[in-house]
């Protein structure tokens, strides 16, 4: 059994992506992030901070996106979005849906609110140098990890819609251009567009 809590419109997105490419039956759960005072205690018991996105797999509670991610991509072989170890493809895979947490995420969120900071003084570096590197290996290669679609690039692909779509923080560049049209052709990514919004109607 696999329950998913989700919110809509929120970073949770990228797994509700993932689990329409794994196609793996799962109960959604909503969790309503944006109530006063948040999401209601008794969900620390899942994730800690209260936060979205979060699972539970047959009794275990996987959190944070990077994990939930590898986690099931691996769960679900048969879906063939984990390069499996020794594939020379696992190490980018690996550090790509771990750059995404750990780097684009917080340098997007400071940009995005015009946070001031020296990126030398941080652990997830500076704006300008992730969009170097997103630039520079969408320039040569198809997908996060290489010649093919993983679950890296549901991470990757939903931090990129999100900042070039959404918020517009991120200039759309001919390599970026390129790979968003690539995934938003996949049908995994249609029907997650078309539940995007599930949940919205009971705030």
């Amino acid at each position: 059994m696999l329950k998913f809590y989700h919110a809509p419109m929120s970073r949770s997105g990228s797994v509700l992506w993932l689990l329409e490419e794994l196609q793996a039956p799962y109960e959604l759960e909503v969790v309503d992030i944006r109530r006063e005072g948040g999401a209601p205690d008794a969900y620390r018991a899942v994730q800690p901070n209260k936060k979205v996105p979060a699972i539970a797999h047959d009794g275990v509670v996987i959190t944070e996106r990077a994990a939930i991610a590898a986690y099931l991509a691996d769960a679900f072989p048969d879906a063939g979005l984990a390069p499996p170890i020794g594939d020379p493809r696992r190490g980018p895979y690996l550090s790509w849906l771990v750059y995404v947490d750990a780097v684009m995420d917080p340098v997007m969120t400071a940009k995005g609110h015009g946070w001031i900071y020296q990126s030398m003084n941080v652990s997830y570096g500076g704006f300008d140098d992730m969009v170097r590197h997103v630039n520079e290996a969408l320039a040569a290669q198809l997908y996060a990890a290489g010649d093919r679609f993983t679950a890296a690039d549901t991470q990757l692909g939903s931090a990129l819609h999100w900042a070039t779509e959404v918020v517009g923080i991120l200039e759309k560049t001919p390599p970026l251009t390129a790979y968003l049209q690539r995934i938003a052709a996949r049908p995994g990514f249609q029907r997650y567009m078309a539940k995007a919004n599930v949940g919205m109607e009971e705030r």
